[in-house]
């Protein structure tokens, strides 16, 4: 297979480097992620301005494509111009620390993924949490995506349908198997520290946490929670068709008689 590997993590992060590692045995891939780190991008894309590509050399026979824009910059860069073809899946990671619940929202490596998705090629967004995660950690992770992308590929995905992938950060022998999972629905608790420099300048530092998730046991983050590996399918639709049928219940008048 033609792969396109990018991650949010910088074009210097082990993740994806090892992933690139495992799947270079049986398939021809090509990385390109951004030139730094990018989490919490989202799905931004770049508007204002040319995007520098540079072609950079990891290791003896590691090389990769360093882009001065987001992750979802480095698909459309990959699949449009840098790849000699159209790939045949996106893989956006390893990244290092989960992607669940909301953090779904603000997750370029999950964006990565849905541009992917959104232009029509099969794509899943993998994430290992925090814990004991190392190199040895990232190839048990990337061995599992080996097998996932398979079976991705022989069964398919439906038009606009994506995976998101993650791992628990424990040893392999502590994984207590695969649960399919929905997202979490529990928002971010936001909190913030103020406090005044020296100058009299006014800073915040985001001390963002999460709620009580065991309450939802279908969940992604409950499945990370059980040592469990979460795969969620995401959809690029972000309609709710019941609700748009309700909707159409309403009346609505703009300062006339008429009803529209």
């Amino acid at each position: 297979m033609k792969i396109l590997l990018t991650n949010d993590d910088g074009i210097y992060a082990d993740g994806v480097w090892v992933l690139k590692g495992i799947l270079s045995s049986r398939h021809n891939v090509t990385v390109v992620c951004p030139e730094k780190e990018c989490s919490g991008f989202g799905h931004a894309i770049t508007i204002s301005g040319p995007i520098q590509v540079t072609r950079i050399q990891k290791a003896e026979g590691e090389w990769g494509y360093a882009v001065a824009g987001t992750p979802a910059d480095c698909v459309k860069l990959g699949v449009h111009e840098l790849l000699e073809a159209r790939p045949d899946i996106v893989i956006s990671g390893i990244n290092s620390g989960a992607n669940v619940g909301a953090d779904i929202n603000y997750s370029g490596t999950v964006s990565a993924a849905r541009e992917a998705a959104m232009i029509g090629i099969p794509a899943v967004a993998v994430s290992q949490d925090r814990g004991q995660v190392n190199e040895n950690g990232y190839r048990a992770a990337a061995k599992f995506v080996s097998i996932l992308i398979e079976q991705m590929m022989e069964r398919g995905l439906p038009s606009g349908v994506f995976l998101n992938v993650n791992l628990p950060g424990v040893p392999l022998s502590k994984i207590n198997g695969v649960k399919i999972t929905r997202q979490c629905v529990m928002p971010i608790v936001d909190t913030f520290q103020k406090w005044m420099d020296t100058k009299d300048r006014t800073w915040y530092l985001p001390l963002y946490e999460n709620q009580d998730f065991t309450k939802d046991p279908r969940s992604d983050r409950a499945a990370l929670y059980d040592n469990s590996i979460s795969i969620t399918p995401l959809r690029c639709d972000l309609t709710d068709y019941d609700e748009m049928e309700r909707l159409k219940t309403w009346r609505f008048l703009l300062g006339t008689e008429k009803n529209f």
